[in-house]
Parts: structure tokens; sequence; C-alpha cells
């Protein structure tokens, strides 16, 4: 209990951290999605948000989200530990877990193509709408991004997102369909390409992912949104190298937000 209360208080100093941040309402939902099946998100409301957005992390994407808010896994991964920062721009945020049936190993590995995966996203994106009535945008990064880019496709109209934003996309794998080899031509929906160029990551090589440009014929507004400097630690395709633009999470926050804003209101 004493420590329950400890992480309550720290809970609620962040949240009093800045006037923005203390508007924000932070909730755990769970909804069904398959039968015998629930989908866990942690949920940021700030006030009067302009559009909401459903983050997926990469990695295994097995978060294990509590009923307090924390993770037990993937704290640090980009998207997730930005949270506030699209919050703090005015935007609904889902931190997506993996679902009820897939909360051991692998988690989302090997799931994240797959029919079901894209049920419990249809699942999220139908419950966000009924509550906020706003446009609904996914966001992946890393291995996110196969899951984000693979949901887009599977859902068509009100059933899937109203935009799309790939960060630090997957464009090279050997186990899985990358994102560069997904039919990218059949969207018909903005999407931003969020990357960093000095990337180090073989998975996520910065030519590539720009290559990918190209292919978004149909959709109706594009963009590859570059970026440069901060730190680079530890390993190349983790979330403290460039790779999860350690170092400019605001500034690259900021400057999607702008995006996915300037793309709901046409």
């Amino acid at each position: 209990m004493k420590l329950l209360n400890i992480a309550c208080l720290a809970s609620l100093l962040i949240t009093l951290a800045t006037p923005a941040t203390a508007q924000t309402t932070q909730s755990v939902v769970d909804i069904p999605s398959r039968p015998g099946v629930s989908q866990r998100l942690l949920l940021l409301t700030p006030p009067s948000p302009k559009a909401a957005v459903i983050l997926l992390a990469g990695g295994h994407g097995g978060l294990q989200i509590f009923q307090n808010g924390t993770f037990r896994w993937g704290a640090g991964n980009f998207l997730v530990r930005s949270r506030q920062l699209f919050a703090d721009q005015g935007l609904t945020v889902a931190v997506l877990d993996a679902p009820s049936d897939r909360q051991s190993p692998p988690f989302l590995n090997g799931f994240r193509q797959t029919t079901e995966h894209a049920t419990d996203i249809k699942a999220a994106i139908a419950w966000l709408r009924e509550q906020t009535q706003r446009p609904i945008w996914l966001i992946g990064t890393s291995r996110g991004t196969q899951s984000a880019a693979f949901a887009a496709l599977e859902l068509a109209g009100r059933d899937g997102p109203d935009g799309l934003v790939l960060s630090s996309s997957i464009v090279t794998d050997r186990r899985e369909r990358s994102v560069a080899a997904m039919p990218l031509g059949q969207l018909r929906i903005p999407v931003l390409v969020v990357h960093h160029e000095q990337d180090a990551c073989a998975l996520c090589r910065f030519s590539e992912a720009a290559s990918m440009m190209e292919r978004l014929t149909q959709s109706p507004r594009k963009q590859l949104l570059p970026f440069r400097g901060g730190e680079n630690q530890g390993d190349p395709c983790e979330a403290f190298a460039y790779h999860g633009f350690n170092g400019i999470e605001a500034d690259v926050v900021t400057q999607t937000t702008a995006w996915i804003t300037a793309s709901s209101a046409h």
C-alpha cells in the first residue's frame, strides 16, 4: 500500500507539472474486440481535442498496461514516452497494448499482419469515434508501422483511420512483410512519413523510407517529414538512438500534430 501511495503521488506531481498536462485526464479502458478478447488502451484526454490518435509501439508490442496506467514493458518507446506531448498539442491519445489473448511472448510478433489484429484496431477506432466525434489517426513507430499500415489497408471507410503516420518505418524485414512491400498505392487517406535521416537501423534506412512516397499514388495528401540531430545512444534499432528521435521528441510531435490537424481540417 505504501508503494502504491508513492506511485500515486508521483503521478499527481507529473499531472501538475504544466497547465496543459493538468487539464489532461488519464484512464485505462478495455474494449471488447473479438469473442472472448478485449483490447486495452491507455487514454489521455485533453480539453477540446482536435483529433484522436492511436499510438502503436514497436518491438514485440506487449506493453502490458496496468490499471494505474504504468507499463510492464515499453515505457521508453518513442511514442509511449511522448504520449503526453501529443495530448499537450490537443490530441486525444490512445496507447494500444497487445490484446488480452496476446499478453505473453511472443506478444505481437507474428501477429501484426493478421485479420485478428486488424479487428482489434477496428474496435479501438470505433470506440474512439463514438467517444470523441473527431478524426482518428493511426501512428506507428518501428514495428508499429507494420501494424498501422496493415490496418489502414485492411479497414475501409469509417472502420479504418482517417489518416496514417509512419515513423521510423520498417522498410526491410526478413521475418515479415515490410511496410515498403505493402500495396501502399491502395491507401486513400492522408499519409505522413516521419523518419530520422541518420537512422542507422538496418531495417529502417532513410533512403528506402523516402522512396515509399512514390508509391502513395492514391493518397490525397502525403509528405515525408525528415529530421536530423538529437542524441544517439545504444542499439541503433532501439528507442534511444536516432531511430527513436531521442532528444528531439517535442519537435517531432509538434510538427506531426500540425500536419495531422491541417489534414483533418481538409
